[in-house]
């Protein structure tokens, strides 16, 4: 009954909720790794998105007015990794504080000697287990290159589903949780001695603090450059297919190979 109610309330919250099309072509224009999906997926991502706005509270910190544009800007990538999944893998929290730019965290941490250190982290997002999500919103313009904090800090909460944040989200019946394993440890060793020896990466170097911050890492390259993110990490992202049950790389190809035939590019190389 409780279920019935919940699903009945998003209804009716949903028939009221109304996002014009041309603020769905306009917002979409500036998350061009949307093109990726085809046109059914791209349909349901738009629902998914009116039902997180629906279901979530947003608050702007700092004085930042949170405008329509950017509410649906970070639902639409929200709900991106769970497109296939469904809202219900965000169920037990509802918050979202956006904030203007880079924040502080205070952080209190415990050496092994038991001397407490105090510091502040300037962060772009951070995902709270069982509370809200922190991102930050950056202009365009001003945003960080190659990197979507609005993915990576969705694909924590997805990750902490299964406990913690370790790099192993709960998988679906089907996957293994040994091949999972295997490919990301592999992929995570490499990574890291590369950032290691200074050698310049495809994956934001950051992905090297942990497993659960390489799953974050990983997924942002997989639905934004998917194809290099296949060329280069091919075991890895083979279980990310399996687990968001999306091929954004055929997306990418399919794009790549349409505005080639409009004359626009020539597609030499497909990352």
């Amino acid at each position: 009954m409780l279920e019935f109610l919940r699903k009945w309330r998003r209804a009716r919250k949903l028939a009221v909720l109304t996002v014009p099309l041309p603020m769905w072509r306009r917002v979409e224009a500036g998350l061009p790794f949307l093109d990726y999906l085809d046109a059914d997926q791209r349909e349901r991502l738009r629902e998914l998105a009116r039902g997180f706005l629906v279901e979530k509270q947003f608050h702007g910190a700092q004085g930042l007015v949170l405008r329509d544009d950017i509410l649906l800007a970070i639902a639409l990538q929200a709900c991106l990794p769970i497109l296939q999944i469904g809202l219900d893998a965000y169920r037990g929290w509802v918050g979202v504080v956006v904030y203007p730019g880079d924040f502080i965290i205070p952080r209190h941490e415990m050496d092994e000697s038991g001397v407490v250190h105090e510091y502040d982290d300037e962060v772009l997002g951070e995902a709270w287990e069982a509370g809200p999500v922190l991102v930050s919103w950056h202009d365009e313009g001003d945003a960080p290159t190659g990197i979507n904090v609005v993915i990576h800090e969705f694909a924590h909460k997805l990750d902490m589903e299964n406990g913690g944040v370790d790099g192993l989200p709960k998988l679906p019946a089907g996957m293994s949780r040994s091949a999972w394993a295997g490919a990301f440890n592999d992929a995570y060793q490499r990574f890291c001695d590369q950032v290691d020896a200074g050698e310049r990466t495809f994956l934001d170097p950051y992905g090297s603090e942990s497993p659960g911050e390489f799953f974050a890492v990983a997924s942002e390259a997989f639905f934004e450059s998917p194809c290099r993110m296949e060329h280069d990490f091919p075991a890895v992202y083979e279980q990310l297919r399996g687990f968001y049950r999306l091929d954004p790389a055929a997306g990418e190809r399919r794009v790549r190979e349409e505005s080639a035939n409009d004359g626009q590019v020539r597609p030499d190389r497909i990352f």
